[in-house]
């Protein structure tokens, strides 16, 4: 294929063009869904045989609709979902986050392709390069590929990554500060894993608010350093394990006394990072991500100016999954739409430069 038609696509037919994206909206949200019933359900193959059916319809409709670029997309998913079916290659985390990587940059190209706008940050040409390599991979280095393309279209690692090796010559300075920070971020994930065992209720909350924090982060352009805010997040609420659980996992309405002890909690978290190397600045999101932009916060009544961003992105993300989690009985889609309500109602309670970006991230979970 040519590769001006990735690095530049063009519009050959704006009509088909349109017609395509039609498509691929009923396609997206499908695709979306089995990959989460895969997750559940490996060896399913019904949802397998579905998924594969979505990305080829998506790869026939491209062809027909002359969308060189997303013919370009979705020909290496359907490799490794053909792989996969076959049980040449086996399903895991990181073969998921690029899938659903890939096609929401193709929702995004297709859009921009539609709206005229530059599609330069959506670093298409790693993406397709990276996900040739993925359908090209060994069964023993499939999610290291998958990996390496996650990092190179969004910036950041996703979390417990397999350690990718080294190529060529590397200053050993900063190979051990990178291989030190990987085997932190693991095991600042591992006490992350204890906190949420605690309750049914936190399952799977480390992953969501983590997902939330660097997605705002890279609709700001990354204004926070993603390792950074990925170690705060796994450790932004650690303190309360150092803190009587009756408090904590309380359901009924808290004491001031009990209050006042909860308060604490960042402190013990910040603490830890703050003694280990390299690890300033997400200490300092930990220790602040209390705090509001009106000095109402804890535990320094810090005002905005005072604030970090990290500290920002983290308070919304995490008062936003507070409130799923305290509506969790209404239904999913009730729940995303009560808790956005809230926050965006809290407009002295958090940053309101963060506010926008965050939003656009809800929107598209919405959406999809």
């Amino acid at each position: 294929m040519d590769i001006r038609s990735i690095i530049a696509p063009v519009v050959v037919d704006r009509e088909a063009l349109f017609e395509f994206i039609d498509g691929l909206v009923d396609h997206a949200p499908n695709i979306e869904r089995d990959i989460a019933r895969l997750r559940h359900a490996p060896g399913d193959r019904e949802v397998i045989s579905d998924l594969f059916r979505a990305v080829h319809n998506i790869k026939g409709d491209a062809s027909l609709c002359k969308v060189e670029l997303a013919v370009a997309i979705a020909h290496p998913i359907e490799t490794v979902l053909a792989r996969f079916r076959s049980g040449e290659i086996q399903f895991s985390d990181f073969i998921a986050e690029a899938i659903l990587l890939a096609i929401d940059r193709l929702e995004l190209a297709a859009e921009g392709l539609a709206s005229g706008k530059p599609l330069d940050g959506l670093r298409l040409l790693p993406l397709v390069q990276g996900l040739e390599k993925l359908a090209l991979a060994t069964p023993a280095n499939i999610d290291v590929c998958a990996t390496e393309m996650i990092e190179a279209v969004t910036g950041f690692r996703p979390a417990a990554a397999p350690p990718i090796p080294t190529r060529g010559k590397v200053s050993s300075i900063t190979s051990g500060a990178k291989t030190q920070a990987a085997e932190d971020l693991r095991f600042f994930r591992s006490l992350a894993n204890q906190f949420e065992a605690r309750s049914l209720l936190f399952k799977g909350r480390t992953m969501r608010i983590l997902r939330l924090a660097l997605e705002t982060n890279q609709l700001a352009e990354k204004k926070v350093d993603p390792v950074q805010l990925e170690a705060a997040v796994y450790m932004h609420d650690i303190g309360m394990m150092f803190l009587p659980e009756s408090i904590w996992l309380k359901v009924d309405r808290m004491t001031q006394e009990e209050k006042l002890i909860l308060r604490t909690h960042p402190e013990y978290a910040a603490g830890i990072l703050s003694r280990m190397t390299g690890w300033t600045a997400a200490a300092e999101m930990v220790a602040q991500h209390h705090e509001m932009p009106d000095g109402a916060g804890y535990p320094n009544a810090s005002k905005l100016g005072e604030i970090c961003d990290g500290a920002k992105i983290l308070a919304i993300v995490d008062a936003f999954e507070a409130v799923m989690l305290k509506h969790i009985h209404r239904g999913k889609n009730r729940s995303v739409l009560r808790a956005i309500a809230e926050v965006n109602a809290c407009d002295n309670q958090f940053a309101p430069e963060w506010i926008e970006p965050f939003n656009r991230v809800i929107r598209r979970t919405v959406e999809a």
